[in-house]
């Protein structure tokens, strides 16, 4: 969608019309899950900032000046409700462990691939913020490097270069690891 039916969507948006509305949230629901799940890993807290992103963005629809485009704001509300999440969560003492237990064994191939994921998102969560927020929307989001530099707010050089220490700190994480190297 180019900018003028961006705007004209968000008119109507403003001026009540669900059609509107619905298309907006259709259109932006999907990749922003996916960002907040990437980065939150709960499918709860996902959905809570889907939520709360699409309330701020109600909230806040009237006055938008047009200067980003529209996913790209919505992406920058949707990282900074994650940031607030996961600082509440750093502050949060857990009552109990998690259940860790599985009803069924999967098959080998199965498990491995689950191994490997887990053992990426960890290595992914030991980086810092800004470094993993860049991996998650370029790596694994699919941005362009000045798309995912507009959603963080820096230069492109200043996303390359958070992109570099990200890959080097992933890369020294895994293969630090107790686990052979995947890298």
């Amino acid at each position: 969608m180019d900018r003028a039916q961006e705007a004209a969507i968000i008119k109507r948006a403003v001026a009540g019309d669900p059609a509107a509305v619905r298309s907006i949230v259709t259109a932006h629901t999907g990749r922003i899950y996916a960002l907040a799940y990437r980065l939150l890993a709960s499918q709860e807290d996902a959905e809570d900032v889907v939520q709360d992103t699409f309330v701020r963005a109600w909230t806040s629809l009237s006055n938008w000046r047009g200067d980003a485009r529209l996913s790209t704001w919505l992406h920058r509300v949707a990282l900074n409700l994650c940031r607030d999440r996961q600082r509440k969560h750093r502050e949060t003492v857990m009552a109990e462990p998690p259940d860790m237990t599985d009803p069924a064994p999967l098959p080998d191939a199965a498990l491995s691939q689950q191994q490997t994921a887990a053992r990426v998102q960890t290595a992914l969560a030991a980086l810092p913020d800004r470094q993993r927020e860049a991996l998650t929307l370029c790596a694994l989001e699919g941005y362009s490097n000045r798309e995912a530099a507009d959603i963080l707010d820096v230069s492109v050089d200043a996303l390359e270069s958070l992109l570099s220490r990200g890959r080097r700190g992933l890369k020294a994480q895994l293969t630090n690891s107790q686990e052979p190297p995947l890298i």
